[in-house]
């Protein structure tokens, strides 16, 4: 296997650290969970991905995220009978062959451009005010 099949949009499991995780001094995510692929950029020591959580619990309305649809979730090979939120106001990068959690493994499953390119267009005009971790070392 390789991580060619790692894109944007894609879906993969990832132990994401979530901000507020890190800032009690966790250094590592509590569990492996469904993330998508927001942004895959070539780099030549090793392509960036930026990842966005997906989760079960419902975000507070301040948030910035987004119900998964059905069709969506199917897509992405995610449980189709439960509520999903995509979250987008915080994020984790790791980048591809220097990752101690990336793994070669095919993706889940893909969200199509028409539900994810709007959400990530909007994560772009937001991004100043936005969180991320770098699990990189």
């Amino acid at each position: 296997m390789s991580f060619e099949e790692i894109q944007t949009a894609s879906v993969v499991r990832y132990p994401y650290l979530w901000v507020r995780e890190a800032g009690h001094g966790e250094t590592e995510g509590r569990k492996n969970r469904p993330v998508a692929v927001g942004i895959r950029l070539k780099r030549p020591d090793g392509d960036l991905l930026l990842l966005f959580p997906i989760t079960t619990k419902q975000p507070e309305p301040a948030r910035f995220a987004a119900e998964i649809p059905a069709t969506e979730k199917r897509r992405a090979g995610l449980d189709a009978d439960l509520r999903l939120w995509l979250i987008l106001d915080e994020y984790n990068t790791d980048i591809i062959g220097q990752s101690y959690y990336l793994e070669p493994e095919p993706p889940m499953g893909r969200f199509s451009k028409a539900f994810f390119l709007p959400l990530v267009r909007e994560f772009i005009a937001r991004r100043q005010s936005l969180r991320g971790i770098s699990r990189n070392r």
